[in-house]
């Protein structure tokens, strides 16, 4: 069974709605600051995003998302990665029976299309 997570505390609660209010900010101010310039509308648009990226982060929302990011990353580096001649040689695997399994089929239809309509229905074409 899932166990799905709730935010209980206000202080949280307050921290995801400034991290929003930011980021909403920052595309306003993007759009908003439109007659400052390129530079201005950016640097107003990344700052406020840095801001609510920051923001999220401590609340508990964000910091579960950094502990699953870390157990994620330690997962990655138990994986055993195949060498490149094993890599090549199951490439080749799967071509060769790729292959095998299409002249199959291709046979198989062939046969079956011969016999319903050559010998069963008697079509020539």
């Amino acid at each position: 069974m899932t166990q799905v997570e709730t935010i209980t505390s206000g202080a949280d609660k307050a921290k995801l709605a400034a991290a929003a209010l930011l980021v909403v900010g920052g595309l306003a101010a993007y759009f908003l600051l439109s007659a400052k310039g390129g530079l201005v509308q950016w640097s107003a648009l990344l700052a406020l995003l840095a801001a609510g990226v920051v923001v999220f982060f401590t609340s508990e929302s964000g910091k579960s998302l950094i502990g699953f990011g870390r157990d994620s990353w330690r997962e990655v580096q138990k994986v055993v990665w195949p060498t490149r001649k094993e890599s090549l040689q199951m490439t080749g695997y799967v071509f060769a029976f790729v292959l095998v399994m299409g002249l199959f089929l291709w046979l198989t239809d062939k046969t079956l299309e011969w016999v319903l309509y050559d010998l069963i229905l008697g079509w020539k074409r």
